[in-house]
């Protein structure tokens, strides 16, 4: 990084990073995103790999990425390769630095083996349950394994049984010999193998003994030259046991970091909880729109460019908060103002007949398809003598200072004429509404009269003989409180989803344009929102998902609702 470059981020991170280049303790700086295999990830996960391939960027340096994939029992495939397409949709690239922790197995096993060798080890026959019971707990000291002392040759050879598959799952694993006395959990004879009896997606049934996470992960670090491995708070007590294992292999030494890990309000940001989600039918998958994960954010409309923005905006922290939804939204505005194209279309389509208009006349008015990009350039609409607005665009006993459509009152049409409401039309059996008509201004052509009058009130349309039926996909948060983890005893943090985070729409009116739109291809529907074309769509027959509301309308509701307590 250049001294010279003034405008490159800084936190605490690059500070530390750059202090050790200034004092020789690291002559170049490799950094590493190690994710598990184990699901999607999520914009928790954005944070992380935007710090690691971040860092490396701004010191000229290299992100590798790495799959922890040490749990066959819950590693696929599939998340292999989602979890790179999100990074790179994200905007990362790693070029040719692929790695898997499965890269590593025949170096992980001999280093155990080194462990065992020296004393630093040893096979332990208790069961899991006995395990943690002689572990103890905070402010409880550990008791030692019967099995701690058993000779170095004794443990080489259990250990070599235990890889040619002679023991059931449970019954042996091999632990680090360190301090059952210690006040960090972490250091009190941790596991480092057990035995798994499950194929590999790499290694196949090479191996029925895997690594536990924490002997993998910093041995991997050394083996790749990783100078600086960036994890979230959680991994602060870690630290300590990964540095003991480096030292006592005597091998290359990374330095790690810790900083506080992203929360977002409205959400959950666990694979384990976000994986139940799926797996217990609360949402359609791991890229529904109302999830946080990358796919899901993916397929409402979000842009990396956005999620970017909204990482800058948080920054690195070493305290862990929550940030509220909202802060993302606004991001996602921001960004889609400038590059989503304006378009028409009517949710809740209310039919309207002017009744003055010449019959099967029909005229096109030109549109203009993003005001903030020049060279977005214009469209051209069809009208015509009956067209479709919203609902709730009108009233028939409308309240003081409603600027809208109302018996007798006068409205402007996005980008063509002004039209009156001279009669309103309802199902004589039923009493619901089903028909406006009313007549137009030739004059008005464009938004302007000859006598100079103005309306105040402009409303969105589509043709109904033009019109494209559509499905529009409405969300709202995926949960009701800010914090769903907060509950009280005897709540489940399932009990916090939002009954209405999902409202399906048919028969929606969308502008001709729309009918072959490209999926994941994303628009400003005047007056209602952002919304992308969802892959569900088919030529012809479009699926929209809402990204995001105009205005921040759950903002006020919690404001209501703090009102209504403190009213109480």
């Amino acid at each position: 990084m250049a001294e010279s470059d003034t405008n490159t981020t800084t936190d605490f991170i690059r500070e530390a990073v750059a202090e050790d280049l200034a004092t020789g303790r690291y002559t170049w700086v490799r950094t590493r995103f190690p994710p598990e295999p184990n699901g999607y990830l999520h914009i928790g996960h954005v944070k992380a790999f935007s710090i690691d391939f971040g860092v490396a960027e701004d010191f000229g340096g290299q992100c590798n990425l790495r799959f922890d994939d040490t749990n066959p029992v819950k590693e696929e495939v599939e998340y292999v390769e989602a979890q790179k397409e999100d990074i790179r949709w994200i905007g990362y690239d790693w070029g040719d630095r692929e790695y898997y922790a499965s890269d590593y197995f025949d170096q992980l096993y001999e280093w155990a083996v080194q462990l065992i060798k020296k004393g630093k080890a040893y096979v332990d026959s208790l069961s899991p349950e006995q395990i943690r019971e002689y572990r103890g707990g905070f402010g409880e000291p550990g008791r030692e394994s019967p099995y701690r002392d058993r000779p170095v040759e004794e443990n080489l050879a259990l250990f070599e049984r235990m890889r040619a598959g002679e023991f059931e799952e449970g019954e042996a694993v091999l632990r680090a010999k360190i301090d059952m006395q210690s006040g960090n959990m972490n250091l009190r004879d941790p596991v480092m193998y057990r035995i798994l009896h499950a194929s590999h997606h790499r290694t196949g049934d090479k191996w029925c003994i895997y690594p536990m996470y924490d002997w993998a992960h910093g041995q991997s670090d050394s083996i790749e030259g990783v100078t600086h491995s960036f994890c979230d708070l959680g991994y602060e007590d870690h630290r300590p046991l990964y540095n003991w294992f480096i030292e006592q292999l005597g091998i290359f030494a990374p330095r790690q970091i810790e900083f506080a890990r992203l929360n977002v309000s409205h959400t959950v940001l666990s694979k384990r909880f976000l994986g139940q989600l799926v797996q217990e039918g609360y949402v359609s998958g791991w890229d529904d729109p109302r999830m946080p994960t990358i796919a899901g954010m993916r397929r409402r409309g979000y842009t990396p460019e956005a999620i970017r923005a909204f990482m800058d905006s948080v920054g690195v922290a070493k305290k862990d908060s929550l940030v509220d939804m909202a802060l993302l939204e606004y991001h996602v505005r921001d960004d889609l103002n400038r590059r989503a194209p304006r378009v028409m279309g009517v949710l809740r389509p209310l039919k309207v007949v002017i009744t003055n208009y010449p019959q099967g006349k029909v005229e096109e008015f030109e549109a203009i398809n993003n005001p903030e990009d020049e060279s977005a350039g214009t469209r051209m609409l069809p009208f015509s003598g009956e067209l479709y607005i919203e609902q709730e665009d009108f009233r028939e006993d409308p309240p003081r200072k409603w600027f809208r459509l109302a018996p007798g009152a006068e409205v402007r049409l996005k980008h063509a004429y002004y039209i009156t409401c001279q009669e309103v039309v309802k199902d004589p059996q039923t009493g619901e509404l089903v028909e406006l008509r009313c007549t137009y201004d030739p004059e008005s052509r464009g938004g302007g009269t000859p006598d100079g009058r103005r309306v105040k009130g402009t409303l969105h349309w589509v043709s109904a003989p033009h019109a494209v039926d559509a499905e529009v996909r409405l969300y709202d948060r995926l949960f009701t409180e800010p914090d769903p983890m907060d509950v009280e005893e005897g709540e489940h943090w399932t009990s916090f989803l939002n009954p209405n985070s999902l409202e399906i729409l048919t028969g929606c009116k969308v502008e001709p344009g729309l009918a072959d739109a490209s999926p994941g291809s994303r628009y400003q529907f005047l007056r209602l929102g952002y919304f992308a074309l969802d892959p569900d769509s088919v030529p012809g027959k479009p699926v929209f998902n809402e990204t995001v509301a105009l205005r921040d309308t759950w903002a006020k509701i919690e404001e209501g609702r703090k009102g209504r307590r403190n009213r109480s």
